[in-house]
């Protein structure tokens, strides 16, 4: 039984035009893990875009991996099995938005294969909407912004920018050049630190504030030595390993946490062997990380850390002022909550960890609104926005602490002090932007269900059934 092209789903399907959609299916989950989606939205946009090809959800089975992708269509005498492996990992999440948006208009327009596959290729193809300097630049004054955050001035927001600069910089032009990923963190970290030493000892150093002009000379002059390398962790992968595991995708979760580890304790490395040769004494023990700013400074601060780190993450250059407001909410919000008298700030002194979390569950409410008026997904409004909060100075604080211990009594209670606050600080905030996400989904999620089911039903009436595998002809 035929129909009339574009015909997708038909009564009597071909062996390899079965193939064909399984192929499609397997590319578009692969390129969702690529651009850094966790797995819940990998699974989501598979099992629309299965419904798309035709492919029913009862027969379907996924198996979602870090570095491979298979999809079976079986029932109780055929089974049709293929899978595609990743080779590469970073995050896009321009790719994310286009790969949801297309699996939504391939069904209400009707799309045929041939023109799903090539919107497909040109997301995957796509220029990143930065170039290596922008992005560069961006992180480095991000860096810049967290410094801020740990109470520093705008000589040190400088030169903490420059340090993160050069660093980022490094580390493109290293994974450019093909070097192991790992070893190319640990030299960015090491630079960028030694840069940032640099300049705290043309701030300290009595000559040399004899020479330099006034508004060369900071009164935080080792405040950029904690944000100089904040540039290299991993926030959005944190947050996605608290979300895997929340939704029962251990294995993933797991392994973004193995990943995640590496890179900082790459990271830590880096910063370690810089610190030593610098020949820095009670880096992690000393150094306050506790703010005196007014919320002003605070917004600006949170403004540009989080539009910076959207560049590393390839955001639609649209939604960068959206996601400037929301790193201004969050960051408000959090240091609202958690400082108050006891730091002699004004607030509600209930802690980071309480702080952290009201911060990312305000703004991640905002976003389940926004995400509508803007046209992209909730992960790409929530995520950057609170990515300013990330502990990353506590991560390697804790890291730093391990590697570089020395029998003194109380290093270990500092390591593990710092471990324990980072790690509740990352739990917090992951299920603060989960949480109303998930109350959210739950009210809203009958409504897309029924829209998908009348898209459906309008294109079978067109096309015929879904592929049912005792037509399935084989060549």
């Amino acid at each position: 039984m035929g129909c009339e092209a574009p015909c997708i789903i038909i009564n009597t399907t071909p062996e390899p035009l079965l193939r064909r959609k399984l192929d499609l299916l397997l590319r578009t989950g692969c390129l969702l893990v690529e651009s850094g989606a966790d797995t819940s939205r990998v699974m989501r946009n598979m099992k629309r875009t299965a419904a798309y090809l035709g492919l029913p959800e009862e027969h379907l089975h996924l198996f979602i991996n870090f570095n491979m992708v298979m999809v079976n269509l079986s029932d109780e005498e055929h089974s049709f099995t293929q899978f595609r492996r990743i080779d590469k990992h970073g995050i896009n999440m321009t790719a994310l938005e286009s790969i949801s948006k297309l699996s939504w208009r391939a069904i209400q327009e009707d799309y045929s294969m041939a023109r799903y596959e090539t919107e497909l290729e040109q997301i995957a193809s796509r220029k990143r909407n930065y170039t290596s300097w922008q992005v560069a630049i961006g992180s480095g004054l991000a860096c810049g912004g967290f410094c801020v955050q740990f109470g520093c001035d705008w000589t040190a927001f400088a030169y903490a920018s420059i340090a993160a600069i050069l660093g980022m910089r490094l580390r493109t032009w290293l994974n450019w050049k093909g070097s192991n990923s790992y070893l190319n963190i640990t030299m960015a970290a090491f630079v960028s630190t030694l840069i940032a030493w640099v300049f705290t000892f043309c701030g300290t150093s009595r000559p040399m504030a004899g020479i330099l002009p006034s508004w060369m000379l900071t009164d935080t002059p080792w405040h950029p030595l904690m944000a100089c390398a904040l540039f290299i962790v991993p926030g959005v992968p944190l947050i996605n390993f608290v979300n895997d595991m929340l939704n029962n995708y251990m294995q993933m979760g797991w392994t973004r946490a193995t990943q995640t580890l590496l890179i900082v304790l790459a990271m830590s490395f880096g910063i370690a062997f810089a610190i030593d040769v610098c020949g820095i004494d009670n880096f992690v023990r000393d150094l306050s990380m506790t703010p005196h700013h007014t919320y002003i400074s605070y917004a600006v601060a949170a403004a540009i850390s989080a539009m910076g780190f959207s560049m590393i993450f390839n955001i639609p250059r649209r939604l960068l002022w959206a996601v400037a407001l929301g790193g201004i909410i969050a960051v408000c919000t959090r240091n609202f909550v958690s400082l108050g008298p006891s730091t002699h700030n004004f607030g509600l002194d209930f802690g980071p960890v309480i702080g952290s979390f009201v911060g990312s569950a305000v703004v991640s409410l905002i976003a389940t609104r926004a995400m509508h008026t803007l046209h992209t997904p909730h992960h790409c409004l929530s995520i950057p926005s609170v990515i300013p909060m990330i502990p990353g100075v506590l991560m390697y604080r804790a890291l730093f602490a391990f590697i570089d211990m020395h029998g003194v009594v109380g290093e270990v209670t500092v390591a593990m002090s710092n471990a324990i606050r980072a790690s509740l600080i990352i739990l917090f905030i992951a299920v603060g932007v989960a949480i109303p996400n998930i109350f959210v989904r739950r009210l809203i999620s009958p409504k897309r269900k029924r829209k998908l089911l009348d898209l459906l039903i309008e294109r079978k009436r067109r096309h015929g059934e879904f592929i049912n595998l005792d037509n399935v002809e084989s060549h």
